[in-house]
């Protein structure tokens, strides 16, 4: 696990951090873009069992503290206000590009990954970039922001103001919301997706995955969805979590040609 930094495409500085597969080699590399969730949150300096795992299996996996993301100050985290699909998922592609162009990372090899707010980035970019990923892993990510903002719980309504400063305004900004919003790009996906959610979700509703897998369904695109029925935001249950994971390394071993081992239940 290595610091990195580069500039973003406006002349901001982004850190993260590049974690190599066990062995010499570092150039030409199978990748996994793993996007943290929050997002007002960061990647940090420390063990994460699936980065580990995906290096394991033999892929170099970036992590990007993207603008929003803490730890870098409050100016780096308001860049982030309203950018949902914007620059912050600017951010992750120009990291991409940097990998490549250092060599580490096979162009044509490159998959996007994450739950949350990660999961709605992989979603993102499936639909936004969809020439630069080889495949896609999305867990519990919002398919349409308006639909995510208004069913945010009763008791997270103190978090409105928040989530209208730094997403968008439901009631004034609509239409600026569905133009960040996954779900109406469908037909700009060209990449095998899987998707995962969990049926007792209360922050990211299963209904944000069902409803963008019935216009996948309806376009006739590739895609693999996983439904955990005692689960909620986040994998809490130690067997969940195997599975999925299970299920993610099988998928990337098939697009991006890593190792995986057989699940059985």
């Amino acid at each position: 696990m290595e610091p990195i930094e580069f500039e973003a495409r406006d002349g901001l500085a982004v850190h993260g951090y590049a974690t190599f597969p066990p062995g010499e080699r570092r150039e030409n590399l199978p990748t996994v873009l793993y996007v943290h969730g929050g997002p007002w949150d960061r990647d940090l300096w420390w063990f994460e069992p699936f980065v580990q795992a995906l290096a394991n299996r033999g892929y170099l996996v970036l992590q990007v503290n993207f603008r929003g993301s803490t730890g870098y100050g409050k100016d780096f985290v308001n860049a982030g206000n309203k950018e949902w699909g914007g620059k912050m998922q600017d951010d992750l592609t120009d990291a991409v590009e940097w990998a490549v162009g250092r060599g580490w990372a096979d162009p044509d090899k490159v998959a996007i990954m994450g739950a949350s707010y990660g999961g709605y980035a992989a979603l993102a970019g499936a639909t936004f970039t969809p020439d630069l990923y080889a495949c896609a892993v999305s867990a519990m990510g919002p398919s349409n922001l308006v639909t995510f903002i208004e069913t945010i719980p009763p008791y997270w309504a103190p978090i409105i103001p928040m989530y209208n400063e730094r997403i968008g305004n439901v009631e004034t900004e609509r239409e600026f919301l569905e133009s960040r919003s996954p779900i109406f790009y469908v037909d700009e996906i060209k990449i095998p997706m899987l998707l995962s959610y969990s049926a007792n979700d209360p922050r990211v509703k299963l209904s944000e995955g069902e409803q963008i897998v019935a216009v996948m369904e309806e376009k006739g695109i590739d895609y693999g969805f996983i439904v955990f029925d005692d689960e909620c935001h986040g994998f809490q249950q130690p067997h969940n979590m195997i599975r999925f994971a299970a299920e993610t390394e099988k998928f990337l071993a098939e697009h991006l040609g890593g190792r995986y081992m057989e699940y059985e239940e």
